[in-house]
């Protein structure tokens, strides 16, 4: 079995080697399954062989091992080569294993030590956008109202927005009435009409983030970043929360950027692509 050796100095303290070795027909097996996956469709041979820049008999002997462990599948009215059910089972059960929470952790540890502000994780629960996971930043101030547990409201909270531009309307139609009616009962200077409602909507998707100035908390701002599974179905995200003129909120800011690349790389961990995001 292959070994990663590692050369001592003058000294004789080892150095470590400057990359871990690996099994490499494993390596190159993969490239012809991601070109059928990238496909989308079942390919014919030649055709396979050119997108991975290897020869015909080379794909075939990869294919003729995929198809007895299932992961590829031969078709046989065309001939082409698809994904096996084999490969199918390893994504589903992939997608079971994803752990939102575990997956956002480090990230979000890394974005609140670069913002210097509260991270927290919400997921949609039964009574709405709700707080799983909080982290501090080294400039955060104590805000009780974000305890983790603690639900949100869709129209004036970046979480809610959030959700409420990713998930089916139906999913958030009850809640949205809900404080659309609070609204216009309370007298509250802030009334949302349905045409504002979309407008919120077509903003954050825009985005790929939401924001909420001076709204759930005065003087407060939130960027919010949506985590998708491999279906491209929204099932969490990470919000940055401080004080307005603390955290730069502008939706082209450094921190909007680092906010949404965190949010994709654990998206990436469940299975989405950036290929899904809609032009």
């Amino acid at each position: 079995m292959a070994r990663t050796s590692t050369k001592a100095d003058k000294g004789g303290e080892p150095k470590p080697a400057s990359a871990r070795r690996g099994i490499q027909s494993i390596e190159v097996g993969f490239r012809i399954l991601d070109a059928i996956r990238q496909a989308g469709r079942p390919l014919p041979l030649k055709e396979l062989a050119e997108s991975c820049k290897l020869t015909v008999p080379n794909v075939h002997y990869y294919l003729v091992s995929f198809q007895k462990v299932g992961l590829a599948h031969q078709q046989a009215d065309t001939g082409f080569y698809g994904l096996g059910p084999y490969a199918l089972r390893l994504g589903l059960a992939a997608l079971e294993q994803f752990d939102v929470f575990t997956t956002a952790r480090p990230a979000m540890a890394e974005l609140a030590a670069i913002t210097g502000q509260t991270v927290f994780l919400g997921v949609w629960g039964n009574k709405g956008p709700t707080i799983v996971y909080r982290v501090e930043g080294s400039r955060s101030r104590p805000l009780l109202e974000l305890r983790v547990g603690s639900v949100l409201p869709l129209l004036s909270s970046a979480l809610g927005r959030n959700f409420l531009a990713h998930l089916p309307a139906a999913s958030t139609r009850d809640l949205l009435d809900q404080e659309l009616a609070s609204m216009r009962k309370s007298g509250e200077e802030k009334k949302y009409s349905m045409r504002d409602v979309e407008a919120m909507r077509q903003e954050v998707l825009t985005h790929h983030m939401s924001r909420c100035r001076d709204a759930l908390l005065p003087h407060f701002t939130s960027m919010s970043a949506p985590i998708f599974d491999m279906l491209g179905e929204m099932k969490a995200a990470i919000t940055v929360m401080g004080p307005v003129g603390s955290l730069d909120d502008d939706l082209d800011s450094d921190t909007a950027r680092v906010l949404i690349e965190k949010a994709q790389s654990i998206s990436e961990v469940a299975g989405w692509t950036k290929a899904m995001i809609s032009p």
